[in-house]
């Protein structure tokens, strides 16, 4: 059976989370159809909290009992992440009780889950055989740096060995880019040793194992 999930995430270029979603629960031999609700369609553009987007998301889904299953991205920014497992929990209880759920909370933001592949970066940045250093944490560091996204932005463009106009462009890119570095994140590769990431990937495996 085919599972149906609904994936909440908190801007346009993290929607690449999807294809991963889908290949988690392929190695564990489930199917998945994951919907993205674009709540920008809404006459009425819902707050950012989790509870507002699950509300806006089940107006989209006509009463939102279509789903087996909510995946639901939140950053922690300077939030404990066991705060915003909670907050999850507390706004699906909220709006669609006893639906299975599961929260996905980089530490900080997701941009931390982008720093650790050297040759994805160099390739976004048009660049693919590039030397010059990035000067990115190892992946013990990456979850304690205090603006990751900042730092993606910066590592591309050190990477792309752009300058003037040529780094303007770039940088006019980057929520594409980004887009392109979550869709092209190694699943078994150096983010494995980040625990927000295992965490996800955990519970996800979870729920589906579970019978959702």
């Amino acid at each position: 059976m085919t599972v149906r999930a609904l994936y909440l995430c908190e801007g346009s270029s993290d929607t690449g989370l999807r294809l991963h979603i889908e290949t988690i629960a392929a190695d564990v031999g489930r199917e998945v159809h994951v919907t993205v609700p674009d709540l920008n369609r809404l006459p009425n553009k819902p707050g950012h909290s989790v509870e507002d987007k699950l509300r806006a998301a089940q107006q989209l889904s006509d009463g939102g009992h279509e789903y087996d299953l909510v995946v639901i991205h939140r950053d922690s920014d300077r939030e404990p992440p066991d705060r915003r497992r909670s907050e999850i929990a507390e706004a699906v209880a909220a709006v669609s009780p006893g639906l299975a759920h599961v929260p996905v909370i980089p530490v900080r933001m997701l941009e931390a889950w982008l720093l650790l592949d050297h040759a994805a970066i160099r390739e976004v940045a048009g660049n693919p055989n590039g030397k010059v250093a990035l000067k990115l944490p190892k992946p013990g560091r990456a979850e304690s740096v205090a603006d990751p996204k900042a730092l993606l932005k910066q590592a591309i463009a050190t990477a792309s060995e752009e300058r003037g106009r040529g780094l303007q462009k770039l940088q006019t890119r980057f929520s594409a880019n980004r887009a392109r570095l979550l869709q092209m994140l190694d699943r078994e590769g150096p983010v494995t040793q980040l625990a927000s990431w295992r965490s996800f990937t955990d519970d996800l495996r979870k729920v589906l194992g579970n019978g959702h």
